[in-house]
């Protein structure tokens, strides 16, 4: 691997993906995942501080990735569970609004739903983190776990529906955006009065 070539040369480094979006890089509240050694991670921790508030020390070279691709492969698919939930409600007649009061008071209730359903209602597309970067760590994600052999049956359809989203000119739009997909499918459109 690189990384021994590069430590026996004195030289070090980190992973340290992060999450929080737009807001969170504007605002200094990022949280990362870092891989890599603790000690170099300590000696760096300072300017990350600058970036973020959360760190999660995950382990050697690599592990911050996987920390990362991890809680994106959870996010996505918990995103594609939203849309077609809430499109089914909204083609059977259940008021959208009504639907995310629902989530927001049950065992479905998430940061996910309590971020992106407020937009979706207010048809507010404008990216905080786009489809076709989700799409790009989607396949990471399959990647790994073709390499690690864990079988992410439900991540590959998510993965297809973000392909969609892209084919269907949503690429550049906020990862709530998807949503359009199964709406154009379904007829129907999820927004709020």
């Amino acid at each position: 691997m690189g990384w021994v070539r590069l430590a026996a040369k004195g030289i070090h480094f980190l992973d340290a993906p992060c999450t929080g979006s737009r807001v969170g890089s504007e605002t200094a509240t990022l949280t990362f995942m870092i891989g890599g050694e603790r000690e170099v991670f300590e000696r760096a921790r300072p300017y990350l501080e600058v970036m973020g508030k959360n760190f999660y020390y995950c382990g050697g070279a690599g592990m911050g990735l996987h920390a990362k691709l991890s809680q994106n492969l959870i996010l996505s698919n918990l995103l594609q569970g939203f849309n077609e939930g809430m499109v089914l409600a909204a083609k059977a007649g259940v008021d959208p609004q009504l639907m995310v009061d629902i989530l927001n008071n049950s065992a479905a209730r998430s940061g996910l739903v309590s971020g992106k359903a407020p937009l979706v209602l207010k048809r507010e597309f404008a990216p905080a983190f786009s489809v076709k970067w989700m799409h790009k760590d989607i396949g990471l994600m399959l990647e790994s776990a073709n390499e690690l052999k864990v079988p992410v049956p439900l991540t590959a359809l998510t993965r297809e529906m973000f392909q969609a989203a892209i084919a269907t000119g949503h690429g550049e739009e906020d990862i709530c955006a998807t949503i359009q997909v199964l709406e154009e499918l379904a007829g129907v459109v999820v927004k709020g009065k």
